[in-house]
């Protein structure tokens, strides 16, 4: 595979160039964007890795030029800015994925795998076809053998969707969900009739092949051509024979082995060591450069040239610093640069702020490099579990059971004890007794204050004593479990993991984007009494932050809002890997085909009818939250 790494800061690119070799890549460099034009035109690559903020030409302005010249290898952008509106202006011009500096060197690697698995398919053409079979997507017509087909609006949409999904499987109950509106509620028996009139309709056009495969016990899917069939089989032989071939030769050069993922992270990890050691040669020719423009900037006179190219150097710091595993230097890079620009450096004091900026930079430079940080997924560290209990015999058979077991338990013997304990170090989850013998204060009051005041917090009611009034109690208190006290330490403690393991899903959260403050608040008294933590927003122009701050179970999204529409934000989400799963729903007002068309095209899961109709909605909301928490435990189970 071949990519091209645009990217003007010397030791983004020294890393990323070896990173990506490491990985069998074969990688070509340019250093500004009219370069990188003339190679991208001059080459075939199989992907572009681009940073925005490169000389000569900018790399959203390239991406553009690149789209507009009939270029479809995928994008991905690399860029500091972490303004949403410039991410977005950046999948508009044609990238296909984006990462904000400082960023991970493997979700990179993640990300460009993802992106070369991709290839060049989703960019091709907007006519589908199969045989004499053609649909264009944009007028909605469908001819076979140039002879037009009158289909319902749901055969239409049925034959669309294994066009656009070619070998993929779809249950019964996944096309309903895509394909019929919240309004109506037919049963699987509608998919079989639609699809029936669809084989029959495309029968009497002369096709003779069935377009439709059934997949018995699993659904249908789009049936593979003949030729395509052989080609397959042609490609995997001639890939059998290479396979062969590297084979044999590798045993008799003894060259080439492919390297352990192990043996790739090593590398990888030398090759940052090596890195940061010239990155701290670097840093003493910017630190002049920031020298000569603090000097400048306190005689009142700077020049322009010379506050740009200080700017800019602060800008490829805070990429590399944090890259290579120094976040907070890539911090007080940010900073740094952001009072180098032109509305801010002559901002009464700023000249101090660089100084004290610059000062704190050199410091982190001068402590000893830490191996690894944020480049070596972490262990994953212990759970904290606290236990409010005087029952010191209880606590201790805990404490030994915990050992090896993935707990970290601290013990705190009153109520009081316990609200310092939080106060300092917040648990992962508590463990409560309801009662203390040195002291009246008895755990509900406790229980009911954790509840109000430290409510992400799972509480678990463990209890000498069994009466039905004190469940009920607990459980309307809303405690996450009830424990009695005889069970064994090492079931108590699993139980425990079962609740931390299921904390969120129990209290879904939903984000709501609507520019109707009045609808805002409405949705919110009708989602709140089932269970539905609510978060609305009326101004688009702040999605993405407040999406990453709430990180919802379930996005439900407006289609016509101002600024940025629901279908724009859709496709925001759908193109970064974080959120491409998350559940989408639609709120409309239109019932047109077209639009409709265009929110699942956009990545939408189902859509909801304005004026909104209460049961309706709380059905579907809770139909997709029940089954993305089933896929998220099935995955598990298949660990």
């Amino acid at each position: 595979m071949k990519i091209l790494l645009v990217e003007d800061d010397k030791i983004t690119v020294n890393l990323l160039a070896k990173a990506l070799s490491s990985h069998n890549y074969n990688v070509n460099t340019a250093a500004d964007g009219e370069t990188a034009l003339q190679l991208a035109q001059a080459y075939d690559y199989d992907l572009i890795v681009l940073d925005v903020l490169i000389p000569k030409l900018d790399g959203i302005s390239l991406c553009r030029e690149l789209r507009s010249s009939g270029c479809q290898m995928p994008i991905l952008l690399l860029t500091a800015l972490d303004s949403r509106s410039n991410l977005v202006e950046g999948l508009e011009a044609g990238a296909d994925d984006y990462m904000v500096k400082p960023f991970n060197i493997e979700e990179l690697i993640a990300r460009i795998r993802a992106l070369l698995r991709r290839g060049k398919a989703s960019l091709s053409s907007t006519i589908l076809t199969w045989q004499k079979l053609q649909v264009n997507p944009d007028t909605t017509e469908v001819t076979y053998a140039e002879k037009v087909l009158h289909l319902t609006p749901k055969e239409y949409n049925l034959l669309e969707l294994f066009l656009r999904n070619p070998r993929r499987i779809f249950s019964r109950s996944a096309m309903l969900d895509r394909i019929w509106s919240a309004g109506e509620f037919p049963q699987e028996e509608a998919v079989t009739a639609h699809i029936k009139g669809l084989r029959h309709k495309l029968k009497a056009a002369g096709m003779t092949v069935d377009l439709v495969e059934t997949v018995y016990g699993l659904g249908y899917r789009l049936k593979s051509l003949p030729e395509d069939m052989e080609n397959l089989k042609v490609a995997l032989g001639r890939a059998e024979t290479a396979k062969s071939q590297e084979t044999l030769s590798a045993e008799s050069s003894g060259k080439r082995r492919e390297l352990s993922n192990d043996e790739r992270r090593l590398k990888v990890l030398s090759v940052v060591a090596e890195i940061r050691g010239k990155l701290r040669a670097n840093f003493i020719e910017k630190v002049v450069i920031f020298d000569r423009a603090i000097a400048q900037l306190k005689t009142g006179n700077l020049d322009d040239e010379l506050r740009q190219e200080a700017q800019a150097e602060a800008h490829k710091l805070v990429g590399s610093l944090g890259t290579l595993g120094l976040p907070k230097g890539s911090e007080v890079a940010r900073h740094i640069e952001h009072l180098f620009k032109a509305e801010n450096v002559f901002k009464p004091g700023s000249d101090r702020q660089i100084e004290e900026f610059l000062d704190l930079l050199k410091q982190i430079f001068d402590r000893p490099l830490e191996p690894e940080s944020e480049l070596v997924s972490p262990v994953r560290q212990k759970r904290r579990m606290l236990i409010v209990d005087d029952d010191s015999l209880q606590s201790d058979r805990l404490k030994t059971a915990a050992s090896g077991s993935g707990f970290e338990i601290e013990v705190a013997k009153s109520p009081q004890a316990a609200r310092i304990a939080i106060s300092q170090q917040p648990p992962d989850a508590i463990l409560l007794d309801l009662t203390f013998s040195r002291i009246q204060e008895n755990g509900l009051a406790l229980l009911a204050e954790l509840r109000s005041e430290k409510p992400e917090i799972p509480v678990i009611v463990f209890s000498s004593h069994n009466q039905l009034s004190d469940r009920i109690e607990v459980a309307r208190l809303g405690a996450s479990g009830f424990l009695h006290k005889s069970i064994p330490p090492a079931d108590i403690l699993k139980a425990v993991g079962q609740v931390l393991d299921q904390t969120g899903a129990a209290e879904a959260k939903v984000m709501v984007v609507d520019d109707d403050v009045h609808l805002l608040a409405a949705l919110k008294v009708i989602l709140q009494p089932w269970g539905l933590q609510v978060t609305t927003l009326d101004e688009p122009e702040k999605f993405w932050e407040v999406l990453e701050t709430t990180c919802p179970d379930l996005l439900i999204l407006d289609v016509e809002m101002p600024g940025y529409s629901g279908i724009e934000l859709c496709l925001a989400v759908r193109n970064d890997l974080r959120w491409s799963k998350l559940p989408v729903l639609f709120l409309t007002a239109h019932s047109e085909s077209e639009i409709v068309r265009q929110m699942f095209v956009a990545g939408a899961d189902d859509y909801v009818n304005k004026p909104i109709v209460e049961p309706e909605l709380i059905a579907r909301i809770l139909n997709r939250l029940e089954r993305t928490q089933l896929r998220h435990q099935l995955a598990l189970t298949q660990r």
